[in-house]
């Protein structure tokens, strides 16, 4: 009678016995990738202009083979799994593919070239870094209870910026989570003394590691650079940095009348590797904004919001907010309560608070306004936003494809990502990732007055008018002077005062462009919890000006 009563109780309940209790994994676990290039993809586009096209990715082996009609080739769309898909244009000269994958929030820019037997090939770096220094796997497994956990995956190579975890699952054996930020899914399937991890794309397979209980302390980072360009000798610096009391320093760049006079890398860092850059991207934004200018996409800088905003955003429309125009939005003075910086309270219109909501342009106007527009300026990701559903709204093409087109292949600059938006649009207030060399090219298009190499990118009149003060920062520590994104300081060398603009960004990501000096810095960082960040100043200031003086 027993017997039978157990056999009844494992048919009606057969997970509540035999699912693992999640408590009894939480901890860390470790493994080894199978190879540094494991997460450098192969993509290839074969038989491009004919019904019977094939997309193709792949590791050392083959992860996403998708056939497509490409007889249309103005704009290629290919959706080669659930939310994933790659956009991109064919040059005039058939040589080249310009396009990107999204995978997650992020859109990776590829250029896929043609090679002799018709096949465009390029290469993606899903991790950001060109080739893995360490092959150490670490998974977090935390607050376990049940069937209820978090976990995190992370790599030995943490030059990888890390995952965004989230919508973790368990199922009897297996469990399931989504880092929403690279798009990879992870499933595992839960052992007596192991973690089976499959990581994918969508359906597809990209690698599986065996994850033991981790009994030793993990080794992250840590890695030495042999990238080192030195023709101005910063060897304090230099030394500083080494010895850890400028911390978490990746590379310093400078470039005087548009050559690279000093460039190093540190912490393994080198000069194919794009860097978040965070909010310093801001300023790239604003030169969208001046090529859309530029074209005559839109009439003036004092046209108002709405008029770029869906019918549904209308009613958050009143006699002030109808003020807020593109010139308050570039510099930061909508009057909106819009405060990324201070903490005493919590702005209704911050980051952190309109990110956190399903509508973050709903979330944004909602917001009660503090001041008339163009009257007093708060730092706030908010505006730079607004701007970038401006943008979107008039131009005929994808954004990225606009700002690729118009921007990034006039500087050459094609190893990048733009972070999006929850509706998959480029992403305004922050996040692209460019290599330090770019970062300096796009300052420099700056310093050139628009121009790169001879060739007019922006007009000089937008120039002149980004670099304009137009309001102090009021809730800034140093109360910073603010041009059309773009931040100016006043540095001390020899009893001189030095003006430079700046493109900032949260952990120490610095463009400097000094007129003065016909001279651009970039410097990338990576303090962001140890009230560094704006470490770049001091470095500019104490090692990189006297230098540029003497």
């Amino acid at each position: 009678m027993r017997i039978k009563n157990l056999i009844v109780l494992l048919i009606l309940f057969p997970v509540s016995i035999f699912a693992q209790d999640m408590a009894e994994y939480t901890g860390g676990w470790e493994g080894k990738i199978e190879n540094s290039k494991t997460f450098n993809l192969k993509v290839e586009i074969e038989n491009l202009g004919l019904k019977k096209a094939r997309f193709k990715i792949s590791n050392n082996k083959s992860i996403v083979d998708y056939h497509f009609d490409s007889k249309n080739t103005s704009l290629l769309k290919i959706p080669f799994a659930e939310n994933y898909f790659f956009e991109g244009v064919l040059s005039k000269n058939g040589k080249e593919i310009n396009g990107f994958i999204k995978s997650g929030i992020l859109l990776y820019h590829l250029k896929l070239c043609k090679s002799k037997n018709n096949t465009f090939t390029g290469v993606w770096n899903l991790l950001m870094i060109d080739e893995l220094k360490s092959l150490n796997f670490y998974l977090s497994v935390e607050n376990g209870k049940r069937d209820d956990y978090q976990a995190y995956p992370i790599l030995g190579d943490n030059r990888f910026t890390g995952t965004w975890c989230d919508n973790f699952q368990k199922e009897n054996d297996l469990i399931s989570f989504f880092d929403f930020k690279t798009g990879l899914q992870f499933t595992g399937k839960l052992m007596t003394d192991k973690i089976q991890l499959d990581i994918y794309l969508g359906k597809y397979e990209i690698t599986k590691i065996v994850l033991k209980k981790s009994i030793t302390d993990w080794q992250i980072g840590g890695f030495n650079s042999n990238n080192k360009t030195s023709i101005l000798k910063l060897n304090e610096m230099e030394k500083l940095i080494s010895k850890d009391s400028l911390p978490n320093t990746h590379s310093v760049l400078i470039s005087k009348k548009g050559k690279i006079v000093y460039e190093n890398y540190f912490d393994g860092y080198n000069a194919n590797i794009p860097h978040d850059m965070k909010s310093a991207s801001k300023s790239i934004s604003s030169a969208i904004v001046g090529i859309t200018k530029d074209k005559s996409l839109f009439n003036n800088l004092e046209q108002s919001i709405f008029d770029f905003l869906p019918k549904k955003y209308q009613i958050h429309k009143d006699s002030l907010k109808m003020e807020i125009d593109i010139q308050s939005l570039l510099t930061m003075s909508s009057g909106l309560d819009a405060d990324d910086y201070t903490r005493e309270r919590k702005s209704l219109a911050s980051e952190n608070n309109y990110q956190s909501t399903k509508d973050w342009t709903k979330t944004v106007l909602k917001a009660p306004m503090i001041n008339k527009p163009n009257t007093v300026a708060n730092y706030s990701s908010a505006n730079p936003y607004l701007l970038g559903i401006a943008m979107d709204s008039i131009v005929t093409e994808p954004l990225e494809i606009f700002m690729d087109k118009y921007l990034f292949q006039e500087l050459e600059i094609s190893n990048y990502i733009i972070q999006t938006d929850l509706k998959g649009k480029p992403y305004f207030g922050g996040g692209m990732y460019l290599t330090p060399r770019d970062m300096l090219k796009f300052g420099e298009l700056y310093l050139n007055q628009g121009k790169c190499k001879s060739k007019r990118v922006l007009s000089k009149k937008w120039i002149q008018k980004s670099f304009k003060n137009y309001h102090d920062l009021e809730n800034v520590p140093d109360k910073n002077g603010y041009g059309y994104l773009w931040w100016h300081n006043t540095y001390q060398v020899h009893g001189k005062s030095i003006k430079a603009i700046e493109a900032r960004g949260a952990g120490g990501q610095y463009i400097f462009v000094i007129p003065y000096l016909k001279t651009v810095v970039s410097i990338t960082s990576g303090n962001y919890r140890n009230g560094k960040t704006q470490q770049p100043e001091l470095i500019f200031e104490k090692y990189i000006l006297p230098y540029l003086e003497n």
